[in-house]
């Protein structure tokens, strides 16, 4: 709520100062049209008064924006203060700042009302609870989620939350031993004799793979897997061919090295990489069979231009578009569909939703997809389920 003010005054601000500037032009236009026999004196005072008042709500409003948006860009941001006391020029940066503060306070507005109006109905109270399994190269950190904003909007819904908190870089084999791990503490902190997974990416693989090699079908409700390349990604093979091994030996030396002092205790960036690859994934869907008893639905979505993402997703997206057709920016919408499909997705626009998108990644809201509702709805589908 306080946002909320904080962008709409911030933009009504910047709004008077521009309507004052209008009516303190057109004052002048007047007096000069007319030949009006005005003191000299006086035309100074107004103009020094209403440049000082409009000087102070350009200012005003710029602060409460930058302070109060999280969807405004970094350069945006910056050229806001370096340009807020320049005619002309101001128009247009402050202009395009005050649509995105306004389309903010809309998103911000609506979910708030949305979610007084379910308030005490705990959509998301899963009978399970559910864990969250974080994708290839990231791990789960609190200062930075790597879902984004989700978690939280399922929490204020009911859900109760729990992340898989494995390595970043593991074999789908190893990943899955360490998330059964994970499935059986949270069983023993909850009291609950089963969760619902959620995966992301590589993360669904290692979920399949415990639910299915490990014997943790016992105690899987539910596996929805998101981007997840099911049949593997063709990038992963392809940068493996044009890469020298030697480059990619070096490299994941120098990513252990980094994420050792992220918090992995282990790490195969190599084996991460190769079992991405088409034939690697098709091997382990041989030995990774749907268990009876077990949920699987999926989703996926589709970038629809390079510039739907910033690096390396737009470089991905580039790449596998030629050789293998529509991606997410690393996955095809073939490879993403395993069990019950709910869907591939793409917003009203040109922009698509990326591999990172799914997840709340950058934070950004995306005109015509709610990531944080597209979950609700997920969870509440799950507790429909009654799981």
């Amino acid at each position: 709520m306080k946002k909320e003010k904080m962008l709409i005054g911030g933009c009504r601000s910047i709004a008077a100062a521009w309507i004052l500037l209008a009516a303190e032009i057109a004052f002048y236009i007047y007096i000069g049209v007319s030949h009006l026999a005005v003191r000299n004196s006086i035309l100074i005072v107004v103009g020094v008064l209403g440049a000082i008042v409009i000087s102070i709500l350009l200012l005003n409003g710029v602060i409460r924006i930058a302070i109060a948006s999280k969807q405004l860009g970094a350069v945006l941001r910056i050229m806001m203060f370096f340009v807020w006391w320049a005619p002309i020029v101001n128009f247009v940066v402050l202009g395009m700042a005050c649509r995105t503060a306004r389309a903010e306070y809309k998103f911000l507005r609506e979910k708030r009302l949305l979610n007084e109006s379910r308030k005490g109905q705990y959509v998301c109270a899963t009978k399970y609870p559910i864990l969250m399994v974080h994708g290839v190269f990231f791990r789960d950190w609190k200062v930075f989620n790597y879902w984004g904003r989700i978690p939280k909007e399922l929490e204020a819904n009911g859900a109760r939350i729990f992340y898989g908190s494995h390595n970043s870089a593991l074999p789908v084999e190893q990943a899955g031993q360490e998330l059964k791990a994970r499935i059986e503490e949270v069983m023993r902190e909850t009291g609950c004799e089963k969760v619902n997974i959620i995966g992301h990416s590589k993360g669904g693989l290692d979920a399949r793979y415990a639910v299915s090699c490990l014997g943790m079908d016992a105690h899987v409700a539910s596996l929805t897997t998101v981007n997840t390349p099911h049949r593997g990604t063709p990038l992963a093979g392809k940068l493996l061919q044009i890469v020298p091994d030697k480059a990619v030996s070096a490299v994941g030396e120098q990513y252990g090295k980094l994420f050792a002092k992220l918090g992995d205790n282990e790490c195969d960036f190599t084996g991460s990489v190769n079992g991405l690859t088409p034939e690697c994934c098709g091997a382990l869907n041989q030995i990774m069979p749907d268990r009876p008893g077990v949920l699987y639905q999926s989703v996926g979505s589709g970038m629809r231009a390079v510039s739907s993402a910033g690096p390396p997703l737009n470089a991905g997206y580039a790449f596998i578009k030629p050789i293998a057709g529509d991606n997410d920016g690393l996955v095809c919408p073939d490879s993403m569909i395993w069990g019950h499909c709910l869907g591939i997705l793409e917003p009203v626009g040109k922009k698509g939703i990326s591999h990172g998108d799914m997840i709340d990644l950058t934070r950004k809201n995306i005109p015509g997809f709610d990531v944080c509702e597209f979950y609700v709805g997920l969870v509440n589908g799950l507790k429909e389920k009654g799981l």
